[in-house]
């Protein structure tokens, strides 16, 4: 199994799901609030704030809920300042990752991460020590009730998407990460809106992870790595082939 968003079906599979719930609202809500600051209040005027209100929604959040982290941004009293920063690194067997934090605190955010890292026979790089291994892509989800797959894929193929394709009771599509919220929008006209949408970190190649002890520390790098406040996302480049994943997780 390899890295990239794969990471995510294993969280799945180890459970708690009330604490993931919670923490995808957490991320959900400093996205909006981050689109705000950086665009405008107003979704039809900032795609950035469409998509993540979007997003929240289609996870089930309230509206009441969305309303007030946008109305918290706007607010004249409101002095907090989130910022983005994306963290690089190595984990066991030299794989390659990227975390990508919203964080009130940098310094908080920086020894958080630093610290998980070196817990985890990990190493915290610098700016640009694996971005190089990555793509950065756009990708968004429908459920496969909106119709016929071939439907979906012919319409794809007039936006001139990179990829396209079924995955169980979804279909997916990956797109370059500047045309996305074009694409966001060319779809929603078309079919509805996405069940999620977002940006991610694709591995242009991959490290094997062969050794069980340094897989097992791996998962647990990434694992503590998505649990932190502050994170957003974490991407990484490693394979595990299927019948070692099945005896450590």
């Amino acid at each position: 199994m390899a890295g990239h968003s794969k990471f995510k079906n294993i969280m799945h599979r180890k459970g708690a799901q009330d604490k993931k719930r919670a923490k995808l609202f957490s991320r959900l809500i400093r996205e909006i609030s981050v689109s705000v600051k950086l665009g405008s209040p107003d979704p039809d005027s900032n795609p950035r704030l469409r998509t993540a209100i979007n997003n929240a929604l289609s996870s089930n959040m309230n509206k009441d809920s969305i309303d007030k982290a946008i109305k918290k941004q706007t607010s004249n009293e409101n002095k907090e300042l989130i910022e983005e920063i994306i963290y690089e690194g190595f984990g066991p067997s030299g794989v390659a990752i990227i975390v990508e934090t919203m964080t009130d605190n940098r310094n908080r955010s920086a020894a958080e991460v630093r610290s998980t890292f070196s817990k985890y026979n990990g190493n915290l790089g610098v700016n640009g020590c694996v971005t190089h291994n990555f793509k950065k892509i756009g990708i968004v989800t429908y459920k496969n009730e909106i119709g016929a797959f071939e439907d979906f894929f012919d319409f794809c193929a007039s936006l001139n998407v990179d990829d396209v394709f079924e995955n169980e009771d979804k279909y997916i599509l990956e797109t370059d990460f500047e045309s996305l919220n074009v694409v966001v929008a060319a779809l929603e006209k078309k079919f509805s809106i996405p069940k999620f949408s977002q940006i991610e970190w694709k591995p242009l190649n991959f490290i094997d992870v062969d050794d069980e002890s340094n897989a097992r520390t791996l998962l647990k790098l990434l694992e503590t790595l998505e649990e932190l406040d502050d994170v957003q996302s974490v991407s990484s480049n490693f394979n595990i082939n299927d019948s070692l994943m099945e005896k450590i997780i």
